[in-house]
């Protein structure tokens, strides 16, 4: 399902993927682990394989929410994990869930990076 679903979302893309992200709401039955289990064994590789790269590690975020809950999804330049200019996160729902015994799963790339970068590039230098 990861490979497919990475595919159909780098294929609707207008350029190439450059940064990407994942996330997932776990139903109220559920447990967090849960949604670390469906969001990180299998599908950062199918990720990385669809944008091209992916020397990075692929930002995630998990919670347990209930029907309409959001949840902020990170992104981050697939190769270049220094590069601030493309952390960002989407605010993302499912109207209708996740119900108890659902988990909402979410996948995202980016073309690019934030639009009107100002926090410079690289780790902080003492």
């Amino acid at each position: 399902m990861g490979q497919q679903l990475a595919q159909q979302a780098v294929a609707m893309l207008d350029g190439p993927a450059v940064s990407y992200g994942k996330a997932a709401i776990v139903g109220a039955a559920g447990d967090m682990e849960h949604g670390g289990a469906v969001i990180h064994p299998r599908l950062g590789a199918p990720m990385r394989a669809a944008a091209h790269g992916g020397l990075a590690v692929i930002p995630s975020n998990v919670k347990l929410g209930g029907i309409g809950d959001s949840i902020d999804m990170p992104l981050g330049h697939k190769d270049d994990p220094w590069s601030f200019d493309h952390f960002d996160t989407m605010t993302l729902c499912v109207p209708d869930a996740p119900r108890a015994d659902e988990i909402a799963m979410f996948i995202g790339y980016a073309t690019r990076g934030r639009p009107i970068p100002r926090c410079g590039s690289g780790p902080a230098k003492k």
